[in-house]
């Protein structure tokens, strides 16, 4: 072999072993959160797990520092409190990152048009000014998380949570907007949002 193919061929493993894991790597502490949320973020279908893909990693940060610091209370699900406190801020972004990149697939779930219309009615009145879709050219500047797409009795959950003031509103604008529901008006916004 010519000196100069030796060379290149060097260079190549070089490169491969020195060039980093980024393009379609998977986080190395991934595991600890496939176990609800799946690698892909869609979750394993318990009610209190949201579905995580497509969401813009500033709010996924977000997210997770608020179980490392204690603003967001884990009653229902210890486990997301124990599994945030073993991250640390390197581990928070990769996560962030890799859910980030990933769809938001559709669940082809049924819902009720007429409770999607309203809850249109009611996502464009109290909800719309944050709460974006995720494929909306501005979601990673919107205040809230994209809810269009998450699954039905996590919407029910989270929403039933903050009426009963069993959940704390990281945000006092999103206090004012919840006190303007109804127990009625959370079905509708559900039907809305998984209709997406």
């Amino acid at each position: 072999m010519a000196p100069s193919n030796c060379y290149t061929i060097f260079r190549l493993i070089l490169v491969l072993v020195l060039m980093p894991c980024t393009a379609g790597a998977e986080p190395a502490v991934l595991g600890v959160c496939k176990a609800c949320h799946d690698a892909d973020g869609s979750g394993v279908g318990k009610k209190y797990v949201p579905i995580i893909s497509g969401i813009p990693a500033a709010h996924i940060e977000e997210a997770l520092y608020a179980y490392i610091d204690g603003a967001r209370q884990c009653t229902v699900e210890p486990a997301m409190c124990s599994a945030a406190a073993l991250l640390s801020d390197d581990d928070v972004t990769e996560l962030a990152q890799h859910y980030s990149a990933l769809p938001r697939n559709s669940h082809a779930t049924t819902f009720d048009e007429k409770l999607v219309i309203k809850g249109e009615e009611i996502h464009r009145r109290l909800c719309a000014r944050c709460h974006v879709p995720p494929d909306d050219p501005d979601v990673g500047d919107a205040l809230g998380y994209p809810l269009h797409g998450q699954r039905a009795d996590y919407l029910e959950y989270a929403l039933g949570a903050y009426l009963l003031g069993t959940r704390e509103n990281l945000l006092p604008e999103m206090k004012e907007k919840i006190e303007q529901l109804r127990e009625r008006d959370v079905e509708a916004l559900v039907h809305y949002y998984i209709s997406y």
